[in-house]
């Protein structure tokens, strides 16, 4: 290993560390990174004669414009757009009564559970986790009030639902978008990819796994409910925004990139996903703007954008490519291949499983971000295409989270919301919904996508 392979490799390992120790600076420490790879092209270029920062393939370069050439706006877009539409919808209050109606329907309070939850994972295929956390809580908490009964275990298994389905769709999750990027998937590939089920059928094959374990954990809850009011919603149009949102990254889907697209063929810009969700946000910030006359929600809707992920994902990204140019990345991947003694079943079960220990502790999406890039060595180590790679990486990282109540955003949410009502959530009675649908619907996953995928 060279001298800036191993200094790489150095940083980017404290980089982590500090990320993980000091959760609400983690884009400060991601953008600080940044600043020194690119400081440490600069001087390389400068000095290419320094035996210091020679790689086996020739000197480290790492220069500002390649570096910002490394964010991917088309992901930042669909981030940004997708998360100032949603908090619309929300505010349209269709979410709510979309839950009321489902609960008026359900005969105890056991399938009131077990709707909830799969109602929120259907949400959250589309919408932000925490964000669908937010809007289908509250009628949790509701009908526990009116039959004096704790809502921990409720927002419990609603948190870890959302956190579960965030990986069908595109837009579902940050690390689905991460992973369309990563593979050139797009939003009809989570359906139907070259000719097989895609993660969408995975996901969903978890999630009814996973609904009988909430079924039989909530087999004692027979109590009967009765829930009559409503939700009313009185503007449509956010909800008409959010499906045109769906609707046009499905047409999208249709027209190949640059890359696929043969000779002659039209193709669609690099950015078109990030420019569809923009674009439905826009016009929905213009009627409330110019229309309605709405100012404080246009501003409420500004803030309610993750800049916090976003600027964390922008620092990840030139992180990432520096460590890329400095040959880290290959370290890694082969060390994970070697590992794996070049079997490809045993290293996508070394993937998937670390990802669900590692997913339980620390942020998803940092962790995402970094092993998408290393999938495509380990594929090349042991002669794969990566797809077996890259979706059994999502599974795991995605549904590790579930494991504890720190390694979603979601369900750190759904906590802080029964908090709020009084509600003190050990890390016990989380764990004892969390790890057996963890384990259901991750084992189920990882057996699908080794079915579906296997070279």
């Amino acid at each position: 290993m060279s001298q800036i392979t191993l200094t790489a490799l150095i940083l980017f390992a404290v980089t982590y560390v500090l990320m993980m120790a000091f959760q609400k600076i983690r884009p400060y420490v991601a953008i600080g990174s940044a600043i020194i790879f690119i400081v440490l092209g600069i001087i390389a270029s400068s000095n290419p004669s320094n035996g210091f920062f020679a790689l086996d393939g020739g000197s480290f370069s790492y220069g500002i414009k390649e570096a910002l050439g490394k964010i991917d706006w088309n992901v930042i877009m669909m981030i940004a757009g997708t998360m100032g539409t949603v908090y619309l919808f929300i505010e349209s209050k269709m979410p709510q009564l979309m839950s009321d109606i489902l609960v008026s329907k359900m005969p105890n309070v056991k399938w009131v559970v077990v709707a909830l939850s799969l109602f929120a994972g259907i949400v959250s295929a589309f919408v932000d986790n925490v964000a669908t956390v937010l809007m289908i809580a509250p009628v949790a908490l509701a009908f526990c009030k009116k039959l004096n009964i704790s809502p921990v275990s409720s927002i419990i298994c609603i948190a870890i639902s959302s956190n579960l389905q965030g990986a069908a769709t595109l837009v579902g999750d940050t690390t689905s978008i991460l992973l369309a990027k990563a593979a050139n998937l797009d939003f009809s590939d989570f359906f139907v990819d070259s000719g097989r089920p895609g993660m969408f059928w995975v996901v969903e094959a978890g999630a009814l796994v996973s609904a009988f374990i909430i079924v039989f954990m909530f087999r004692k809850e027979t109590g009967k409910i009765e829930f009559n009011s409503r939700t009313k919603v009185e503007d449509m149009f956010p909800t008409y925004l959010l499906v045109g949102t769906v609707l046009l990254l499905i047409i999208a889907s249709f027209i190949p990139y640059k890359n696929n697209a043969a000779e002659g063929q039209f193709y669609k810009p690099d950015i078109t996903n990030g420019i569809i969700c923009i674009g439905f946000f826009i016009i929905g910030i213009i009627r409330e703007l110019f229309i309605k006359k709405n100012k404080e929600i246009v501003k409420d809707a500004f803030k309610e954008i993750d800049y916090y992920t976003i600027a964390l994902l922008a620092g990840l990204f030139i992180v990432i490519g520096g460590i890329e140019n400095a040959g880290v990345i290959d370290f890694i991947g082969n060390s994970i291949a070697k590992l794996g003694s070049g079997s490809v079943f045993i290293v996508y079960t070394i993937i998937v499983w670390m990802s669900v220990l590692l997913s339980a502790f620390i942020d998803n999406i940092p962790y995402t971000a970094t092993m998408l890039s290393i999938m495509p060595v380990i594929a090349a180590n042991v002669g794969i295409d990566p797809k077996i790679l890259y979706y059994g990486l999502l599974c795991g990282a995605t549904l590790g989270g579930n494991l504890t109540p720190i390694g979603a955003s979601a369900n750190i949410a759904g906590i802080g919301i029964l908090r709020k009502e009084g509600y003190e959530v050990k890390s016990s009675t989380f764990m004892k919904y969390g790890v057996p649908f963890t384990l259901a619907a991750v084992i189920t996953g990882y057996l699908l996508i080794w079915f579906i995928w296997k070279p």
